[in-house]
């Protein structure tokens, strides 16, 4: 394939933007500007944004004929108009990335000479974030630990969802189905070729993150549960545990009553025991009711997002 033949689709998902997103673009389109023998296209997708975000990007798309703008009818979230984007993208590649300037577009050719080297994936991995806190760092550090911990898929520390993927790349990742979505995860588990590029995230010019600490969970919970089936194989060691030191302690009080030794009566082992059993048979229903959770979503068949507006002349959504 020759470079002049060459196709590159940026997908930036955007939610209550406004402040920023014309910054974006012009810095965005700058760069794609200056990747020799290179043709691109940006596909903006509004996610049910609030503010004056959709009337912008349809601005946008007005002047500059590469500028795709979809609309979903509501806020699906971050990762569901990653989705709509990459089901809309076509491309020899596809890049995603983040409106808010915290993913550098600067970064962009060097992901292309990396994929013209023959890598399928090239993900930017942020080694930090200026003017984040302790706390950010601290849960960021802790969210990778923990999912690489229990999960058989590794996800590199710092590699959020900006990523260039070929594309065969991309054709994989759109084959992967499921709702509850960790599109990170999902890039680690489909595996080729890969090669990773470093930075450090600059503060955001203008707005402020639409990550709050509780979606960041949510987040989580979302990775932990769709890439590992570790927690209910450990409730299930820890349940066999639990009655393993029952038995033990009914062998200690059948010897001590055929010895004729005399136990105390300790209401307060027995408050123990009974509300520690609880607990834990709680934390198992807790952890099955999660997997039977997406178990219940995944069969109702549901498209994972609503259009409002699409490009004209353009085909529909695949989901």
């Amino acid at each position: 394939m020759s470079d002049e033949s060459q196709f590159l689709c940026v997908v930036a998902p955007c939610y209550n933007e406004e402040e920023v997103i014309d910054q974006f673009y012009a810095t965005l389109k700058e760069v794609l500007n200056s990747v020799h023998g290179l043709n691109h296209r940006m596909i903006f997708v509004d996610d049910g944004s609030q503010d004056h975000t959709l009337e912008r990007l349809n601005a946008l798309a007005a002047r500059d004929n590469a500028v795709r703008v979809y609309s979903l009818s509501r806020n699906f979230g971050h990762q569901i108009a990653l989705t709509a984007g990459l089901d809309a993208a076509r491309g020899d590649a596809i890049i995603m990335m983040d409106c808010d300037l915290q993913h550098p577009p600067a970064l962009i050719p060097e992901m292309v000479q990396l994929w013209r080297q023959g890598h399928d994936v090239v993900s930017a991995v942020r080694k930090a974030t200026e003017n984040s806190g302790l706390l950010k760092r601290g849960s960021s550090r802790a969210f990778y630990g923990l999912i690489n911990l229990l999960s058989d898929t590794p996800i590199v520390s710092g590699a959020a969802d900006f990523c260039l993927l070929s594309r065969q790349a991309h054709r994989a990742l759109r084959k992967l189905p499921e709702r509850h979505r960790f599109l990170r995860g999902m890039v680690s588990w489909i595996g080729f070729k890969r090669a990773f590029i470093f930075y450090e995230a600059p503060d955001r010019p203008a707005g402020r993150s639409k990550y709050t600490y509780f979606k960041m969970l949510q987040l989580a919970f979302h990775a932990t549960f769709s890439f590992s089936i570790t927690p209910i194989r450990l409730a299930t060691q820890l349940g066999l545990f639990t009655i393993l030191l029952s038995l033990i302690y009914l062998a200690y009080v059948l010897t001590c009553f055929f010895r004729g030794k005399n136990l105390a009566p300790g209401w307060a082992s027995i408050i123990f025991i009974v509300t520690f059993l609880g607990g834990v048979q709680l934390a198992f229903v807790g952890i099955l009711g999660e997997y039977i959770a997406r178990i219940f979503e995944e069969v109702k068949r549901r498209p994972l997002y609503l259009l409002k507006q699409r490009p004209p002349a353009e085909e529909p959504a695949l989901r």
